[in-house]
């Protein structure tokens, strides 16, 4: 059986996560312990809130290596909201450096007339790697939920998977590089779109571990 580290860093949607990953086939482990963040099959790193206090609880719980072993070892590993935004170098939303695992930095939306910030429901995605395994199964634009007043900005553009409009604004909604996935939008509150992208991550999770 396939087990998923969901990490705890009292930062959020630990409980809907669970639930989609669940509903989806998967076994999550809920944790923010190192060891069984190096010995599960997959890792999850959700999260709801503000840039500086979520980095700040990674390290004062000891995860940002484990987070960073996990990546390099291979294993599959999805970001969440947050938990995308903290993989970056830095952030307008605080002072406090990211992980710095992708390279770029988190921005907050421009203040533009008929828009509203934050970035507060559904919307369509643009996908740019209609290969991915996260997309598989999917229509062309499909509909997803967002909560965000901040959106990630990489150096390397080839890494986003999908980006989303919002006002004149077009910005990254989900970036792919190998074994590492992670999202802007909330697939576990974007219903059966939401738990198709669910499901094919578990589905991948599972590949690894026949392989």
């Amino acid at each position: 059986m396939a087990i998923i580290a969901v990490v705890d860093y009292d930062m959020g949607n630990l409980h809907s996560v669970c639930k989609g990953l669940e509903k989806a086939g998967a076994t999550p482990k809920v944790t923010d312990s190192p060891r069984i963040i190096e010995q599960a099959d997959a890792v999850v790193l959700p999260g709801v809130g503000s840039f500086d206090p979520a980095v700040r609880h990674l390290r004062s719980r000891s995860l940002e290596q484990p987070i960073k072993n996990a990546i390099a070892s291979g294993k599959p590993f999805l970001g969440v909201c947050l938990g995308l935004q903290i993989l970056f170098e830095s952030s307008e939303e605080g002072t406090e450096p990211g992980l710095g695992i992708i390279k770029g930095k988190v921005k907050r939306f421009r203040p533009e007339p008929g828009i509203t910030v934050p970035h507060m429901g559904w919307n369509q995605l643009e996908l740019h790697q209609p290969k991915s395994s996260l997309w598989e199964h999917l229509p062309p634009q499909p509909w997803v939920y967002f909560v965000h007043s901040y959106y990630v900005e990489p150096t390397d553009l080839d890494i986003r998977a999908a980006t989303v409009t919002h006002g004149s604004q077009n910005i990254t909604a989900a970036i792919a590089r190998d074994n590492l996935m992670a999202v802007q939008f909330h697939p576990e509150k974007s219903s059966n779109i939401g738990l198709q992208i669910l499901s094919n991550f578990v589905s991948q999770v599972w590949t690894e571990v026949a392989a």
